[in-house]
This record gives C-alpha cells, structure tokens and sequence, in this order.
C-alpha cells in the first residue's frame, strides 16, 4: 500500500525547495546573505513557537537530543543554507541549483563509508555522469574563474553541499527521528537563525537597512514560510521513513524547477552546455537512486 503523506512530502520537498534558490537570488539583490539567512531561520522559529504553544507541546527535549538538533541545525541550516545564500550574492541562481544536485553524489560516497549504502558499478557509472557534468560546468565558465567573487562563490557552493550531505546522513545514522518534528525543528531553526543573525552583525560592516526592498524582504519571508517550515518539516518526515540517498534524489527535480524559474522569472542564460552539465548530473544521480517501487514500499524507522 502507498504511503501518501510520503509522496505528498516528497512533492512539498520538490517543489518548494525547486523555488527557493530564485528566492535567496532576490532576497539577496538588496539585503545581505547572512541577514537573509538569520532572519529566514529566526522567523521559521517564530512559526514554530506559535504551533507548539497552540498545540501545547513545547516542552524540554533533553541535553542529548538537544546537541543532535544543534549539530544537524550546524550542517543543514547554518553551513548547508546559510553559506548557499552568501554564495548567491555572487554567482547565479540556475548555478546553484546545479551545483547543489551534486549532493546525492555526496550522501552516496558517505552513505557507502559509513556502510549504509553499498558499491555497484551502476552506482559508479552515476558518479562518472555526475562529475562529467561537473566539468561541463567549469567548461562553461572557465573564463570566470578569473573573477575573485565567482571562485569565492563556488567554494561556498561546494561547502555546502557537504555540509547538506553531512547532515542527510548524520541524521540517518544517528536515528534523530523523533514523533515530535515541530519541536526538534524549532531547537534547529531557533539556534540556526540566532548564529547567522550574530554572524551578520559581527561580519558585515554596513547593513543598508535602508536599501532593503520590499521584493527582498517578501522573497525572504517566502523562505521562512514555506522554504524552511513547509519544506523542512516534509524532508524531515521523508528521512523517517526513506533512505538518505533516496531523500536526496530530490536534488535533480529542484534543479529542474530552479533552472527553468531562473531563465523564466529572472532571465538568466543559460546555455547549451549548461543545459548539458544539468543532464549529466540528473543522469547520474538518478542512475544511483533509483529503485523500483520504492516510495511504494516504504517502511517507518522505530524509535
């Protein structure tokens, strides 16, 4: 029998994260990326405390619960998304999304370390694709590896998206499901939101508050409503009851959604061998994902 609210949270996870790198990209144009970060988190926090105190359930979560929620909130929210939005002051949206496809190649190489997954060749000839389109990338854009901010911007990309596969696994391994995820994501978003807010006033020397534009300031409350809430909750819910691999083969619909969103909304171009690199690099991440029936067959993990 299907499991419903899994597909259902697969879609949320889908669509709403194929619509948040356009977002950080507008959120950034006039407010800082760690302010966009902090505040993003900090508000997702808010929601959080308003549902748990609706429903009555906030409560104590233990010392040892508690530094799994901060280090998953360390790699997911502050290293995984906080460094993703600095990265988009300085490269496009349409590179980001493809870039952080790259992640499932990630979970997978850890994922086999760690015993969680094991080698195949098809699992290799994946890999390949997706490095393939890697290069294609770089190909593409060689001539602006010259520019200080465009290096700076990919290294942070490529940051992240360890610390996304990190934290995909970390909670996995660990078994940090909980029946509870409204209270776990609230410790997450809470302590995320505080660091990168902090981070914004110690790092940045000019905030220009008074440059912040309307289009910035909603693009980020989108993030906050339904690319952090909405869409955290989902993904934490799927990790319950799929692999980390399979939860992370969600990157290459996002990419898809992004692309196509950066070249509509935001008129990004895109080119033949970009177009070429997303290719390969979807290739390769569904070659080493995909498995028939799965989400059909899914079984929940015990506490």
């Amino acid at each position: 029998m299907k499991d419903y609210k899994l597909i259902f949270a697969i879609i949320t996870v889908a669509l709403v994260w194929g619509t948040t790198f356009m977002a950080i990209r507008v959120a950034v144009e006039t407010i800082p990326g760690w302010f966009v970060a902090g505040i993003r988190q900090f508000m997702a926090s808010i929601i959080m405390l308003v549902i748990l105190l609706i429903k009555k359930e906030l409560k104590w979560i233990g010392w040892k619960n508690l530094g799994h929620q901060l280090i998953f909130s360390t790699l997911m929210l502050i290293i995984a998304n906080g460094l993703m939005t600095l990265a988009e002051e300085r490269v496009t949206s349409s590179l980001a999304s493809l870039i952080s496809a790259c992640s499932p190649i990630l979970v997978f190489i850890g994922s086999l370390a760690l015993g969680i997954e094991k080698f195949s060749f098809k699992a290799l000839l994946g890999v390949i694709a997706c490095f393939s389109g890697i290069l294609f990338i770089f190909w593409d854009g060689i001539s602006d590896l010259g520019n200080p901010d465009y290096r700076i911007g990919i290294s942070l990309l490529f940051i992240a998206i360890t610390g996304w596969a990190a934290g995909t696994i970390f909670t996995k391994k660990m078994r940090i499901e909980s029946k509870n995820i409204s209270l776990n994501l609230f410790y997450q978003f809470a302590f995320a939101g505080i660091m990168q807010l902090m981070f914004a006033l110690v790092f940045l020397k000019d905030y220009h508050f008074d440059e912040w534009s309307l289009k910035s300031i909603s693009a980020m409350v989108y993030l906050a409503i339904f690319g952090s809430v909405a869409a955290f909750f989902a993904f934490h819910y799927a990790l319950t009851k799929i692999s980390p691999v399979q939860v992370s083969i969600l990157s290459y619909v996002n990419t898809i959604i992004s692309i196509f969103l950066s070249w509509l909304i935001l008129s990004e171009k895109i080119s033949v061998k970009f177009v070429l690199a997303a290719a390969l690099i979807i290739l390769g991440v569904f070659i080493i994902n995909y498995k028939p029936n799965k989400l059909g067959h899914s079984k929940t993990i015990k506490e």
